[in-house]
């Protein structure tokens, strides 16, 4: 295709986004005009799925096109230096390459991985010298705020006012840098325009009025079905002991999280409104794709954060709007993943290439009942902690090793997911037909981790630590830390032990809490 007839690219971001926060594709509380046109405007695909369901292997998938069992970032780890990425295809193309906030390009979160521009902007980054959102920031008179991405640690989900006006707040300020690219590019060349939100990410802050949208009372409580205790695994107790979420919780406090929570998505949609808007003239000649790395259990299943394979966490809101390829106001329930995204701007952009990987597919031709694949899959860390899952139209079988458990879900039968039925009589075929499509996968890649002699490979069972004080995760900032230092004698604090029990400060999400091994059975 002639490089003056290849669309423009707007991808737009977010992090931490369940599939069921769209009013238009069925949540009655939400509002989010702008999602809704995109809907009616383009295709909605219902049942979209994160390859990792954690944000640094998630972003790794998005950018190479592979999954992580080929890339080998599993978790929020190190990505791979030498893998191409899609916008370095696009810039070799011709594109005008650019990128807006939140990467988590690791180990370097400077790298330029194809975009030949960037506005730097990484979360928790409030102390980072080069982050352009931090440096926007204290130019505009704000340098006495420490935590203006919200306060972290106990405070992580605990719903907060943002010390910043809507004005400058980051969801504001990445829409307002993705408006100025469009205003200086260069016209002559189709643009990739990667536009990434941090939220609703916790910590849920909002700037005023956002933070008054919804009200907690008026709020839906987190589902909680007495038998989903079936579902969950290993990773969702790590989360709820360093998400202070292990103690017990409060209704009403559930309830203001849900409202914080939509609020950020809200605040979001109204932006995305404002950078549609600002394409003007060029709207018809741009493929549009929102989509969000994970989901967010918020408080589902008595659970909060994602890493695990209920739909809460690992299932996405996926739009794509791309005038005279994709059909407006349908929605797509074949299964789809980040990975289809590569596939689908080489697709857009008429780029001769090899897809990266044989797991991903266009979505314009998934939105045209051209794809004959019926599974797609995830994973989430490896070996003694690997979690996988298959998932079809109607169905989705995973595998814990950490539990050497299977659960089955018949998404037609239990469409919420209320309890895990693979020992239901009837189930016998559907589960072994996805369990084989997995441990075959794994086998291809002679990925020995995970499977070894044609079946999951077994490891001694992982015991949680009980203690309920074991393994919590402090992240403060350097800057908070220094300003408690400076209090003067007699206020010095010791955050390394609480009951005895030693505790992490500066830990990243990864530090998980120590686990002891029993002998296999």
């Amino acid at each position: 295709m002639p490089e003056s007839q290849r669309p423009n690219i707007l991808l737009l971001m977010t992090d931490q986004q369940r599939h069921d926060t769209v009013a238009a594709l069925g949540n009655n509380t939400i509002k989010t005009p702008s999602l809704d046109r995109l809907c009616a405007e383009g295709t909605a695909f219902t049942r979209a799925y994160s390859p990792t369901p954690v944000c640094v292997a998630a972003r790794c998938a998005l950018m190479t096109g592979k999954p992580a069992h080929e890339t080998g970032c599993y978790d929020n780890t190190d990505q791979p230096q030498d893998v191409p990425s899609f916008a370095e295809v696009l810039a070799d193309a011709g594109y005008q390459t650019h990128a807006v906030g939140k990467m988590h390009f690791t180990p370097d979160p400077h790298r330029m991985w194809g975009f030949q521009s960037r506005d730097v902007s990484e979360e928790g980054w409030e102390t980072e010298p080069n982050d352009d959102f931090r440096n926007y920031v204290r130019d505009q008179g704000y340098d006495h705020v420490s935590a203006f991405q919200g306060i972290r640690s106990e405070f992580y989900y605990v719903p907060q006012p943002s010390q910043l006006p809507a004005r400058h707040h980051h969801t504001h300020w990445t829409v307002d840098r993705s408006i100025d690219f469009l205003k200086r590019r260069d016209t002559s060349r189709p643009f990739l325009l990667k536009t990434s939100f941090i939220k609703p990410h916790p910590p849920f802050e909002n700037p005023e009025p956002w933070s008054r949208l919804y009200r907690g009372p008026q709020m839906p409580a987190p589902f909680t079905p007495e038998t989903g205790d079936e579902l969950t695994t290993y990773w969702n107790r790590v989360q709820n002991r360093y998400k202070y979420g292990d103690a017990g919780n409060d209704g009403y406090l559930e309830r203001l999280r849900v409202a914080a929570y939509y609020a950020n998505i809200s605040f979001i949609d109204q932006q995305v409104g404002r950078l549609l808007d600002a394409l003007g003239d060029e709207r018809d000649n741009t493929i549009v794709i929102y989509f969000a790395d994970h989901g967010e259990f918020l408080g589902d299943y008595g659970c909060y954060g994602k890493r695990t394979m209920q739909d809460a966490a690992s299932r996405i809101p996926m739009i794509v709007r791309m005038p005279g390829r994709v059909p407006a106001g349908q929605q797509v329930t074949r299964p789809a993943t980040i990975l289809d995204i590569f596939p689908t701007l080489l697709d857009a952009a008429g780029i001769s290439s090899d897809k990266p990987s044989d797991e991903g597919e266009s979505l314009i031709d998934l939105a045209n009942d051209n794809c004959q694949r019926d599974v797609v899959f995830s994973q989430f860390q490896m070996a003694e902690y690997g979690l996988y899952m298959a998932v079809s139209e109607n169905d989705k079988y995973v595998y814990s090793a950490p539990d050497r458990r299977e659960i089955y879900v018949d998404d037609k039968t239990d469409p919420r997911e209320t309890r895990n039925a693979i020992n239901v009589p009837g189930n016998d075929r559907r589960a072994a037909y996805l369990r084989q499509k997995l441990i075959d996968r794994h086998s291809r890649a002679n990925d020995t981790y995970a499977v070894t002699d044609g079946r999951w490979r077994q490891y001694p069972p992982v015991t949680f630590d009980s203690t309920p004080d074991r393994g919590l995760l402090y992240q403060d900032n350097p800057a908070l830390q220094a300003a408690i230092d400076d209090l003067g004698p007699g206020y010095a604090r010791d955050v390394t032990t609480t009951d005895g029990v030693a505790m992490s400060l500066l830990c990243p999400e990864t530090s998980y809490p120590p686990v002891e091994e029993e002998p296999a059975s």
